[in-house]
């Protein structure tokens, strides 16, 4: 008779728990954060619900971190590319404002996926802070491609502060804009067309024709594996 139980897989801490969160997000994906329950989450991962709790306290920690991963995941996939060797600061900039409004950091998952945790952060304080942690973190890395290419373009007028960190806010609040309703809505949008409005509007707001900017090499994005976003 066959023992319909899960078994204990033997594979390493960090293997098994990333194993979890995986799980999680792909629950999230389908049927929102109600649907990942323990039960459902341990079916998923294949292990008990006892496994679930070595690692997580409660459901709620587990649903923390998966909206870490979600968010750390798609920061690095928009700043990876900008990161590559031969460029100026100003193609930095544009690579990752491309980055983050094409495929894969821009599709219907990963904005479903953002849309199902945030209703949480008002009622979740852990939510709550991983939502800061995170926006902080890609804003704080936007804000340093911004100055890197005014100082470039501009060496002996560096920018105020102040005025900086509001450029960061408003082209952030660009990016994500663009970021949801690309995913949202794909097929209503041509190829590329979110991604020459991002650059068009960041470049307005912070005086630089990024749109008209060339490239010294062309960033390759590395397809990532639905599970992994």
């Amino acid at each position: 008779m066959t023992d319909p139980r899960p078994k204990f897989k033997r594979e390493p801490a960090t293997q098994r728990k990333d194993a979890l969160i995986e799980s999680a997000l792909a629950l999230i994906s389908e049927q929102g954060v109600a649907g990942a329950t323990v039960r459902a989450i341990a079916k998923r991962a294949d292990v008990t619900q006892g496994l679930i709790r070595h690692y997580f306290s409660t459901k709620e920690e587990l649903i923390s971190a998966a909206y870490e991963r979600h968010m750390n995941q798609m920061t690095e996939l928009t700043a990876a590319p900008a990161a590559q060797d031969g460029i100026s600061a100003t193609s930095r900039l544009v690579t990752f404002i491309t980055a983050g409004l094409t495929s894969p950091v821009m599709d219907t998952r990963s904005v479903t996926l953002w849309a199902s945790f945030i209703s949480s952060i008002r009622t979740d304080a852990a939510m709550r802070q991983m939502h800061q942690q995170t926006y902080y973190d890609f804003r704080n890395r936007l804000e340093i491609l911004i100055r890197d290419a005014l100082l470039e373009s501009a060496p002996h007028t560096p920018p105020c502060p102040k005025d900086l960190r509001q450029m960061a806010i408003a082209c952030n609040a660009v990016i994500d804009g663009l970021w949801m309703e690309g995913g949202a809505l794909p097929e209503t949008f041509d190829t590329d067309e979110l991604a020459q409005i991002g650059l068009k509007s960041v470049g307005a707001i912070i005086g630089l024709p990024l749109l008209d900017q060339t490239l010294t090499s062309t960033p390759t994005h590395t397809q990532t594996p639905k599970g992994q976003l």
